[in-house]
């Protein structure tokens, strides 16, 4: 079906008159596109339209529209004209449903709270009346003992009441006082969280014919957006993992996304889509500060005249007004570093559609979402790095991760039917092996142990000669065999006046540019195996050694 389309870009048109009098419409919600920053909504609509000119104000729009991106396009040959969006500001005070629930609970708290004070009053005035009739005499009264011994008792009872009642009203008090509090710093929360109230586009239609259309607007909003999470679970040390791909997703567009169809995609739109420019890149010389200024002489070698300034670009800079630092002087222009900020992610501008509808409302909170469930062969092995951790973990290795389209994010672990904490996924770090952790396990034990009867510390001429030496000694408690990897370290020097020599590393896979160890052990279940390594430090006498213990 044939379509006429509109698309705005720059400012927005104007139109006469009051918006209030064209006919209103309500848009449907039906697609959001959520990227890692913003969403673009499709909207729908169904309009009757006479010969000639129409004007229809469309409700349920978001908030702070993105300008550029906002088209609007109708069937039939029908004609937009132009298109005008704005927020809803005609109340006084803006508020998110949530905080019109919060400032209505407070206000009758309010309304609560003077009653409980209006009662107070009026049992103090009881009071004060009872306590005034009661300063009398037996001698004035003509009262003999016993009616004025009756009467007082009469008051006393009157003011105990008064008094237990005043008791209950200053607890209701108390507690209305606390829950205004408690509301209060609720509601300035609330509030804080920039709530983004709906809008209203008003567009203008020409159709050569009495007709009706069907009416799609498009547009990116910035204030939503979604976060990976993962849950992985592992039901033992044989069997593949379950990794289950979730989306945390929140917006704050104005408007409810109700039973809409999701789409995530890793895409950003506030990237631009302008592919960059390279300047010439000039050298300069940098002159001594003088007096708080830079002594740049505008004729001085590698620099140029005043005219020609904002054409300069020290360090590879693209455009003129960038700010830029060297060796601690700013020179030229006001934009910041932003510009110089670039974010990798994985998997970019890949999408996910999901089958199923979603509702979700305009409260800037999280929802999560499922994405796709995968069930992954893998490999285990147990890890342990005994200087940094007394505890052994159990890994899972993964390989052809590549078509998963991961992104970084946090990972819920669970292992043999347990919640065993929290993990990362970063697959910027990744080469063609994924490795996952699984959570520690008591089952293997692990020792690292200073043998203190190899420790020594000489001094031989001008020089201190430290020799260490250590075992590691693990343990598998467990009814099945592991595959466990033990690393640790060797010291290196930057200094030539720090030697490390006689290293030993045992029977490791060493690397002597880093001074890493690594052993592949294999444990059947009940074994017990040691390695061992050591070296000695050789440095002049009266230095300390910074890191050596």
């Amino acid at each position: 079906m044939a379509q006429a389309r509109i698309t705005l870009t720059g400012s927005f048109l104007l139109f006469a008159g009051c918006l209030y009098a064209q006919p209103q419409q309500k848009l449907n919600i039906e697609q959001a596109t959520v990227f890692l920053s913003g969403a673009e909504l499709t909207s729908t609509a169904k309009v009757t339209l006479v010969k000639g000119e129409n004007e229809f104000i469309f409700t349920n729009v978001a908030g702070d529209v993105n300008s550029q991106s906002l088209t609007v396009s109708a069937t039939n040959g029908v004609v937009v004209e132009a298109a005008t969006f704005q927020n809803n500001y005609l109340a006084a005070e803006v508020l998110s449903p949530r905080a019109t629930i919060l400032k209505d609970s407070i206000e009758q708290l309010g309304v609560d709270t003077q009653l409980v004070h209006n009662k107070l009053m009026v049992l103090g005035h009881e009071s004060g009346s009872i306590w005034k009739n009661s300063q009398v005499s037996g001698a004035n009264t003509g009262l003999s003992v016993a009616e004025l011994q009756k009467y007082l008792d009469l008051i006393d009872t009157k003011m105990e009441a008064i008094l237990d009642k005043q008791d209950v009203e200053k607890a209701k008090l108390k507690k209305l006082k606390d829950h205004l509090t408690k509301l209060g710093q609720q509601l300035t929360e609330e509030q804080g969280k920039g709530y983004q109230p709906g809008g209203q586009l008003l567009v203008k239609f020409y159709a050569k014919e009495a007709t009706t259309a069907d009416i799609a607007v498009d547009y990116v909003v910035p204030h939503a957006g979604w976060s990976p999470t993962y849950d992985i679970f592992a039901d033992d040390a044989n069997g593949p993992v379950k990794l289950f791909y979730k989306a945390n997703i929140f917006q704050n567009s104005g408007v409810k996304w109700n039973n809409v169809r999701l789409s995530l995609s890793t895409g950003d739109p506030n990237e631009g889509a302008q592919a960059p420019t390279m300047n010439p890149w000039y050298l300069a010389f940098y002159y001594p500060q003088t007096n708080g200024y830079a002594n740049m002489s505008a004729n001085a070698p590698g620099m140029y005249k005043s005219k020609r300034a904002e054409e300069v670009n020290i360090g590879g800079g693209r455009t003129s007004g960038t700010e830029y630092m060297i060796d601690g002087l700013i020179v030229q222009g006001t934009s910041g570093m932003n510009e110089y900020v670039s974010v990798d992610n994985a998997g970019i501008n890949t999408s996910f559609d999901i089958d199923l509808p979603y509702t979700i409302p305009s409260d800037g909170q999280q929802h999560l979402v499922a994405i796709k469930k995968y069930e992954l062969p893998a490999t285990y092995r147990y890890y342990a790095v005994p200087k940094m951790d007394k505890d052994a973990f159990l890994q899972a290795q993964i390989t052809n991760w590549e078509d998963l389209n991961l992104l970084p994010g946090k990972s819920n672990i669970f292992y043999e039917g347990t919640y065993v904490g929290q993990g990362n996924i970063d697959v910027r770090n990744v080469t063609d092996t994924m490795t996952l952790s699984l959570g520690r396990d008591k089952k293997i034990v692990v020792k690292r142990n200073r043998d203190t009867k190899l420790r020594s510390v000489k001094t031989i001429g001008t020089n201190i000669r430290e020799t260490f030496s250590y075992t590691i000694t693990v343990r598998n408690t467990r009814k099945e065999a592991i595959n466990l990897i033990v690393q640790d370290q060797q010291p290196v020097s930057n200094d030539k006046d720090i030697v490390i020599d006689e290293k030993d590393a045992g029977t490791s896979e060493y690397n002597d540019t880093t001074g890493m160890m690594k052993w592949a052990l294999q444990l059947v279940p009940n074994e017990t195996k040691n390695v061992s390594f050591g070296y000695t430090v050789r440095y002049p006498r009266g230095k300390t050694v910074v890191g050596l213990r």
